[in-house]
């Protein structure tokens, strides 16, 4: 994805309330070589590319006085109960550095898993995102895991999927963590007249 940001020469509290009214958001590109850099960007723009996946998981190539730069999202600031954004952050990188980002999980196929179909489990989609380690050129925007293959008494671990190529898992804790628990319902348990006629039945 790409975004348009413009510098800024002026920082402290006062400037920054000053520019919101204007319309526009502070943020600071840092990392790499050179100086942390004060950037502006236009609000109503930038409201609207925070409410897609990739502007928070995927290199963004920023475009500032005519050059672009490529860039992670690193922290965004936003009011309590408005909606506005704050301040954001952004942290340029090294195409040949490898860099820890979170990518999302998209989970698909459950229902049809025999787990759901047969057993009517509930799926509990224990982690929505996930750590990973790679080069920049090999950021995946998200992650996809088909469930279809659930069965009942059987979570899904981390061991359990596929990574894309040039991407590694980073687990802090558990080196084979739980992402999707299968939890048998009550259902399966028989009533107390099942089971009393269930015991009659093998007298």
């Amino acid at each position: 994805m790409k975004f348009v940001a413009f510098e800024r020469s002026k920082q402290g509290t006062g400037a920054s309330r000053r520019l919101r009214i204007t319309g526009r958001t502070p943020g600071i590109v840092y990392g790499g070589t050179t100086e942390p850099l004060l950037i502006e960007l236009d609000h109503n723009a930038l409201w609207h590319a925070l409410k897609k996946e990739a502007f928070h998981a995927s290199v963004l190539e920023m475009e500032l006085n005519g050059k672009n730069t490529e860039v992670l999202l690193r922290d965004v600031q936003y009011h309590p109960f408005k909606q506005l954004v704050l301040h954001i952050d952004f942290q340029r990188i090294d195409a040949n550095t490898k860099m820890n980002k979170k990518v999302p999980l998209h989970y698909s196929g459950e229902e049809n898993s025999p787990a759901a179909k047969v057993d009517q489990c509930l799926i509990n989609h224990v982690a929505t995102e996930l750590e990973v380690s790679c080069l920049p050129k090999d950021l995946p925007e998200f992650i996809a895991v088909d469930l279809s293959g659930l069965t009942k008494g059987h979570s899904l671990h981390l061991n359990d999927i596929k990574l894309p190529a040039g991407v590694s898992a980073v687990t802090k804790g558990k080196a084979n963590p739980v992402l999707v628990a299968v939890v048998a319902t009550k259902a399966d348990e028989p009533t107390p007249a099942e089971a009393a006629a269930a015991a009659a039945g093998k007298k």
